[in-house]
């Protein structure tokens, strides 16, 4: 793996937080926006967890969400030029034994479903995919 940081995101780093997953998230999601990153991590400040290089560029994410009940993960992401390095795995490991420390006994994926190249990650990873769910959601209005 290269020599990579991985850390916890502070709130100064919303908008480059929000740069990166344009540049390496596959589509968008409803709280991409200034205001839900920095809620979330005012909510949770060790919820977005980074990889970043020696000079402080973004080169990965995840959302390790944890409500007191369920281990939830979202937006994993590598910058395209920094794949298949080990970054995904190191995050990864970082958010399961955040998981595991606060009590969790399972981690949930949310992952869409046209990404092939996700699929192959989280499964190389030890994810497996559960047919028998299905996501129901309904926006709140603005």
């Amino acid at each position: 793996m290269i020599d990579v940081k991985i850390r916890a995101a502070v709130t100064d780093e919303a908008e480059a937080v929000l740069a990166f997953w344009r540049e390496s998230a596959e589509g968008t999601s409803i709280s991409d926006d200034l205001g839900g990153v920095t809620r979330l991590l005012e909510r949770d400040p060790e919820a977005l967890i980074l990889a970043t290089l020696p000079d402080g560029r973004i080169v990965g994410s995840v959302i390790a969400g944890w409500d007191g009940w369920r281990a939830s993960l979202y937006r994993l992401a590598v910058l395209p030029s920094h794949r298949r390095q080990g970054i995904s795995t190191a995050l990864l490991r970082a958010a399961e034994d955040r998981f595991a420390a606060l009590g969790g006994r399972r981690a949930d994926a949310m992952v869409l479903v046209a990404n092939e190249t996700a699929h192959a990650a989280w499964g190389a990873a030890g994810y497996e995919r559960q047919e028998k769910w299905r996501r129901w959601v309904k926006p709140f209005p603005a």
